[in-house]
């Protein structure tokens, strides 16, 4: 066997209503991380979980030191608790992935491998997706939402199983919004992407905590809180409809001058009004919705908060 590829590895996980499959999943980082890295450690985040998530991480981290758990106040959200993790790393690259055991750890190092070629971020995306229709589309719709946050075309193949190299962590070291997409984050450091196909495993055990309404949600969050096209799209909107408002004026004038007439009709004047109206409230709807994210940022409400750790003196 070869000497290690890699100084020191990170692995972090953000853990919710795992307690069943954390034994398993720390028992194959183990196997996998052992010969890459001549030192590596398992970090362990547990977003609030309503089982015992907690005391599982608790009873691995006492087996074995280089399982590292902290337990957050309140559920935060993935990405959230994947900063959490992230800042508490210590190791050259930092890889994260879900804790369902989706990702297998066993193609790790496939994305290593690829960051070895002078790239600072590379991601593994499913080979196969075996999730419904809506999932899908709500999962594309969250992907077109970081692409335009990012500015990068491979936002179309990000994933939650990635691996970067930790100094990338600097361009986001005092960052502080309850709203965060950790993607975005790394865009800000290095545009040095790069995305590989993987294999995707059914989930182990339990079902996925991302509902349909989460997702949309979380496309909503990165779209008004990375990007600015839904004031271009309300700007755009009202462009088109005062340019609309100016044609109909225009057909008035002309048939009062020709038929010495007016327009007749209720219909025709409903229909006017409520479609100027639903359009200057979708306009106001975004408006409010960057004024909500200032006001948030104004309050300076924290992107996580922690409970506890299985560790002494966290790195800075």
């Amino acid at each position: 066997m070869g000497e290690p590829s890699w100084t020191s590895l990170s692995a972090v996980v953000p853990v919710y209503n795992s307690e069943g499959m954390l034994p398993s999943l720390v028992q194959k980082l183990v196997a996998v991380l052992s010969p890459l890295a001549s030192r590596f450690e398992i970090v362990l985040v547990n977003d609030c979980s309503r089982d015992g998530s907690w005391k599982a991480i608790e009873a691995l981290a006492a087996q074995d030191p280089r399982v590292r758990g902290i337990d957050l106040m309140r559920n935060f959200g993935q990405h959230n608790a994947l900063l959490a993790g992230i800042r508490q790393a210590d190791g050259e690259v930092i890889v994260t992935l879900d804790d369902d055991l989706q990702n297998p750890p066993e193609e790790i190092p496939k994305l290593l491998d690829r960051l070895k070629e002078g790239l600072d971020v590379v991601y593994g995306y499913p080979e196969k997706e075996s999730h419904g229709l809506f999932r899908t589309l709500a999962s594309k719709m969250t992907k077109i939402a970081v692409q335009e946050g990012t500015g990068k075309e491979i936002a179309r193949k990000i994933s939650t199983f990635r691996a970067f190299r930790s100094n990338l962590r600097r361009s986001f070291t005092d960052y502080r919004s309850p709203f965060l997409s950790i993607d975005v984050l790394l865009s800000w450091s290095t545009n040095r992407f790069a995305a590989i196909p993987v294999r995707h495993d059914p989930r182990a055990q339990g079902r996925s905590q991302y509902s349909l309404r989460k997702l949309l949600l979380h496309a909503l969050n990165m779209m008004t809180g990375f990007t600015t096209w839904p004031l271009r799209l309300a700007s755009v909107m009202g462009l088109c409809l005062t340019l609309f408002g100016v044609a109909l004026l225009a057909y008035v004038l002309i048939r009062y001058l020709i038929s010495g007439g007016s327009v007749p009709g209720f219909p025709f004047l409903a229909a006017s009004m409520a479609l100027f109206s639903g359009a200057q409230l979708f306009s106001l709807g975004v408006i409010g919705e960057y004024l909500s994210r200032i006001h948030f940022r104004l309050m300076e409400r924290p992107t996580y908060a922690v409970r506890s750790r299985t560790f002494q003196d966290p790195p800075p």
